[in-house]
């Protein structure tokens, strides 16, 4: 069983299985974030409860939620093995293919550029995770933040934040739309009847997440500095 994990089939099938917990949570995540634009109103369009009640509401049950605090350790886990089985797979098959010119041209001929900057886009990532918690998550912990909605709002009033966020979740969508189908064909879904819907749900899942956190960014950018 060891022998078979630290295969290069072992670490492609660990890669893909933590690639679908961490799109799930991607999922979760957007879902909560998505209460931004969630007020409610009656049916002569008086507003019942704010968007940064539902929101604060929404980041209060992650926050205490038993499940959940379990949940980000392992997500952390998850995510720090994901980049090194990444890493990992990319030096083993640079290695393979050697320093040939043929070779390279090759790749660059038959493989997607999402394919082709799998490595480089998941760096940028990390880089981003790393700036996004010290932003958002360190001061929710550290008690430093009192008010959820407040705290994020205040961020996209940055412009510079606020582009690195976007431009961010572009490069997310880039990596999901070569890891999503990625992950079914190394768990071993891969047939030519449902490869191709698989591919299609890959482009739909990618355009939703990047749209769907970009989109709460520049909605938020211009609502907070008075441009809407």
């Amino acid at each position: 069983m060891t022998r078979f994990y630290s295969s290069s089939i072992g670490r492609k099938l660990m890669m893909a299985l933590t690639g679908f917990f961490l799109m799930i949570f991607l999922l979760v995540h957007l879902s909560a974030n998505l209460t931004l634009f969630a007020g409610n109103t009656d049916s002569n369009g008086n507003l019942l409860v704010k968007e940064e009640v539902l929101f604060n509401q929404a980041s209060h049950f992650m926050a205490t939620n038993p499940l959940i605090q379990v949940m980000q350790y392992v997500l952390a886990l998850g995510f720090i093995y994901h980049i090194f089985l990444g890493i990992t797979l990319t030096l083993k098959n640079q290695k393979a293919r050697g320093k040939e010119r043929y070779a390279v041209n090759q790749l660059s001929t038959n493989t997607p550029f999402s394919s082709r900057t799998m490595i480089y886009t998941g760096i940028l990532i990390l880089v981003f995770l790393i700036i996004h918690l010290y932003n958002y998550f360190y001061p929710i912990k550290a008690g430093i933040a009192e008010d959820d909605y407040l705290l994020v709002t205040e961020l996209f009033k940055n412009p510079i934040y606020t582009l690195i966020y976007v431009v961010s979740f572009i490069l997310l969508g880039l990596h999901l739309s070569h890891g999503f189908a990625s992950s079914f064909q190394s768990a071993g879904f891969n047939h030519r009847i449902y490869t191709p819907v698989i591919k299609i749900l890959g482009k739909v899942y990618f355009i939703f997440i990047a749209v769907g956190f970009a989109a709460i960014a520049i909605y938020f950018y211009f609502k907070g500095n008075g441009l809407i």
